[in-house]
Formats: structure tokens, sequence, C-alpha cells
């Protein structure tokens, strides 16, 4: 019998056959990734609810064509013919297609209604577009789009969720992701899973988790928003584990800003502690070099900004070295023109200096007008380091502290390890035994009234990062300054340093239980009862003192 078609070899049928399930398969994929009609039409057309729902499904799809569809639509770029069941996309080069087909529309059909995305809508538009980002390359992405979804995630997203959490490798992303995987799973009919989700957020720190799981514990009526007693029980022992979690960041919150306050105070009553400590001199003027070099800095910014606007990340630094020159030249002319001629006498010092204060403070007002000069933070200073859901570390208060612990090493560095620092300290101990050994007492007296000024100078340079800056600036920390001064001990770095942390966590945790204002009395009075047990301080003075 003749063979009406040739028989094909096994190994050639056995390839189309590979073939036509590879087309297959590759058709279902494309099948269930593409985005439905119904959901497009959905999300034009339906009421709120219905669009949410859809934005959900949408967004589970990880279809390409998704992101781009939200967007529009977030953009005020998607219109709708009802009439002929039909979503207008409109491109950023005005170009218009099917929101369903992808074909483009020429000419564009007429009659076309905008579709209103109020407030809610917008949010969950925002959930949405962050759920298809979970899968970006770029970490940072990844979390910012992590962060979105966690309060604005819909139970459609949960499939994508669960994909992204399997593909996560970053620990911050992937921790919250459980976290809005877990407050989805809330709402599932099974009970186990219910526990499941309230076991793994007792592991948060989150205010809006304890809120999310105290929503199961209300009442509608005589029964419990949720029905389940194991699942309520499970409920009250995480919102306890949260509880404290939240109250240890309260603490850590208090203690890092009580740091922070006294790393301030330390700036700016160090040089202070150097010129009281050394000559006896109540300089009343010493805020106001504290506002020499805040000004000094804002001189510096204006002056970058203006000449080199490539370095201004670092104009700071270079108004380092400025603010500490200029409050230096401004101590030393008061030294030289005025106390010296009133060393023993601290009285008439206090007058002068009084006097000298008011003074800078209209010389200041003259040249740059009575309201606050405008700094800004470079881009390295601002923002902050989140620890916990509740504290935030700021990176302008973290670089004071460090720059204040800077400041104190290299005073120490200075008043140890150098002849300056030699003389100083004889100076400090007994002024006429340095003396009669040949230390230039009036030399001393200048160069160390100049360090102490430029230190203040310094002072002012940080707190031109974390407040305004004003003539009237250096009068809210003078009494402060010389309170750290009198309680650590005349002249006494370490006491310095100690009293100036010291002071500012107390009156942070007198803050946040009595207020501003009893917190400031109370702080007050222990310092009086300080000095009434132990007049010298935390650290006396050691030397020989001679009668005279």
């Amino acid at each position: 019998m003749a063979m009406t078609h040739a028989a094909r070899p096994l190994p050639a049928l056995f390839a189309d056959v590979l073939m036509c399930l590879a087309l297959c398969l590759g058709m279902l994929g494309t099948a269930h990734a593409a985005i439905p009609k119904e959901l497009i039409l959905q999300l034009a057309t339906g009421d709120s609810d219905e669009k949410i729902a859809a934005m959900g499904q949408i967004a589970a799809t990880a279809d390409p064509a998704a992101l781009p569809l939200l967007q529009a639509m977030d953009d005020g770029r998607l219109q709708v013919l009802e009439e002929k069941q039909q979503v207008l996309l409109y491109n950023e080069a005005g170009e218009v297609t099917d929101a369903v087909t992808g074909a483009k529309l020429d000419p564009v059909p007429e009659g076309a209604e905008d579709i209103t995305v109020n407030n809610r809508l917008r949010s969950a538009l925002e959930g949405a577009m962050a759920a298809l980002q979970l899968t970006a390359a770029d970490t940072a992405v990844r979390l910012d789009a992590a962060r979105k979804i966690k309060s604005s995630a819909t139970p459609e997203m949960l499939p994508l969720i669960e994909r992204a959490m399997k593909a996560e490798k970053d620990p911050q992303v992937g921790a919250l992701l459980r976290t809005t995987q877990a407050s989805l799973q809330l709402a599932s009919d099974n009970v186990s899973t219910r526990i499941a989700a309230v076991k793994s957020l007792a592991s948060s720190g989150d205010s809006e988790i304890k809120q999310l799981l105290l929503g199961l514990l209300e009442k509608n009526g005589e029964t419990f928003k949720e029905p389940e007693a194991a699942v309520r029980i499970e409920a009250q022992k995480a919102i306890s584990d949260i509880d404290g979690r939240l109250k240890m960041g309260e603490y850590a919150g208090m203690a890092f800003t009580g740091i922070s306050l006294g790393s301030i105070l330390l700036l700016a009553a160090l040089g202070l502690a150097i010129t009281y400590g050394l000559m006896g001199v109540i300089n009343m003027a010493h805020g106001e070099l504290i506002m020499i070099g805040a000004y000094a800095t804002y001189l510096t910014q204006n002056l970058v900004r203006a000449w080199a606007p490539g370095l201004f990340e670092l104009y700071p630094l270079l108004a380092v070295p400025v603010s500490f020159t200029a409050a230096a030249l401004v101590g030393v002319a008061m030294e030289r023109i005025v106390i010296r001629h009133l060393y023993g006498r601290p009285l008439e010092t206090l007058l002068a200096t009084w006097g000298i204060s008011l003074m800078l403070i209209q010389l200041v007002r003259s040249l740059f007008g009575a309201q606050n000069v405008p700094l800004e933070n470079p881009q390295w200073l601002s923002g902050g380091f989140q620890v916990m859901s509740n504290l935030i570390l700021p990176y302008n208060r973290i670089a004071i502290i460090v720059f204040a612990g800077l400041v104190v090493a290299g005073m120490a560095l200075i008043l140890t390890k150098t002849r300056l620092g030699l003389f100083v300290r004889a100076v400090t101990q007994n002024r006429n035994m340095a003396s009669c050994v040949g230390v230039a007492t009036p030399r001393v007296d200048t160069v160390a009234f100049g360090l102490g000024s430029g230190i203040a100078g310094l002072a002012g340079c940080a707190l031109s990062q974390v407040g305004n800056v004003g003539p009237d600036l250096g009068q809210s920390y003078i009494i402060d300054s010389f309170m750290v001064v009198v309680l650590g001990g005349v002249g006494q770095l370490a006491g310095t340093v100690y009293a100036a942390l010291g002071l500012g966590v107390i009156n942070k945790l007198f803050e946040a239980q009595a207020g501003a204002v009893l917190a400031k009395i109370a702080v007050l009075v222990i310092i009086i009862v300080f000095i009434q047990k132990r007049p010298q301080g935390l650290f006396a003075v050691r030397g020989r003192f001679v009668e005279q």
C-alpha cells in the first residue's frame, strides 16, 4: 500500500510536541498575568470600595502594564466611555490608547469623562503602586514601597506580598512585609491563621500595630469584634509586649534628648569654665560670644552659597574655624580693653560684661536686623536614623554630640599635653606662685580668655544647626552655663562634662513628668541643695592657697 504522507521520525515528532507544550504554557502564563477587562472597567466605573478592590487585584497580577495604568489614574490621565465600556489612557506625550487592548486610538473618541480620585482612592493608589515596586532591584525603592503599603494594603495584595517576602533578602524590608502580611491575615476566616498573625505582630514596636490589635478587643454591642477568645487572649499579650517596647523607646528617646541637651550645655559652658575658673571673671557677655559664633556660621553659609555653591554641603565644617576665630578675637579685645583692668573685682566684671553684652546685641541688631536669620542644614545633617518605631535620632543632634566630644577631647589635650595648658593649670591653682616662678600671667589670661571665647563661638556654630539664630540667642544659655560651671566645680573640665550631661538628662526626665517650667524649678532646687552640701562642686580644685 502506498503511503499518502511521509512518516515523521520520532525525534522530530517529540520536538514538535515539546514546542506546542511550551507555546501553551507561555499562553497560559500570559493569560494569568494579563489584567482582565472586567478589573479595568471596575477601576474606572465602580464605586470607591469596588475601585479599591480592583486596585488590589490589578496589583496582584504583577503585570507590567499595571503600574503605568495605576500611575495614569493617579495623574488624572485616565478617562472612561461608559456607554462603550471603554477606558482611555493618555500617556505623557498626549497619545491615547485603549487601556484594555493597548491599541492606539486615532481619532480620540468623544464624550469621555474624567475619573474622579478622592483622598481615599489616592491613598489606595499609592499602596497599590508601592506593592508593584516590591520587586524593584534597588533596596531603597523596596524599603520605601514596604513602608507605604504597611497601612494601605488590601487583602487582594496578599499573594503579591507573600511572593515578595520569599524573594526578599534585606532584613528591614522583610520585617515590614511580615508585619503587613500579619495585619492582612487578621481578617482571615481561619482561627489558627489569625492567632499566628497576632503572635507575629507581638514582636512589633509600632503604635499603629497596637491600635490594630486593640480593635480586636472592641465590642459591637454585647459581642467582641474578634469572636474567638483564644485570639483575644493572644492580642492582649501582644499589646502588653508592644507597650513594653514603646515605653523602652520613650525612655531611650528622653535619654538621647537629654544627652543632646547636655552636649549643647557642655559646649556653651566649656569656655566659661576656663575664663571663670582661671580668672574669676563673671563674664555675662559669654552668651553673646555664642551668638557671634552662630552669626559667623550664617555669614559662612552665605559666602559659600554665593562663591562656591558646589561646597555648600561642607559649609558647617568650613564655619568651625571661622566661628572660633571670630569669637576668640572679640574675646581678646574684651580682655585687653576692659576686663584686664578689673581682675580681683568680680562684681565690677559682672556689670562691665553685662554692658558689653547689651552693646553686642545692639550691634548685631543694627547689622543683621532684629529677626532671626535663615540657616539651612546640609543634606547630611537633615533627617534622622530610625532605631525604633517611636524613636528617631536626628542627624544634626548626633553630629552635635560627636562635635562636643571632639571639642572636650581637644581641650583635654591642650590642658594636659601643651605648655599653654601647663601655664593655665598653674595660674588656676595659684596665680601668685605661678607669677613668682616666671609664668607671664597677663599673657596667659589673654590667651586663655581668647580660647574660652573661641569655644563659645564653636557652641554657636553647633547651635545654628538645631535652633533659630537671632540677637537673643545667647540669653537662653548664659544662666544654664553658669549653673553647669558651679555644679561641676570651678575650673574643672571633667566636672563640667559630668554636670552638663547630668543636667541635660535630669531636665528632660523632669520635663516628661512635670512640664518644662516645673522641670527648670526642680533642677534649680537640686543645684542649690547640692551646692549647700558641697560648695566646691563635683570636683574640688587641688592646690595651695595662701591667706592674704
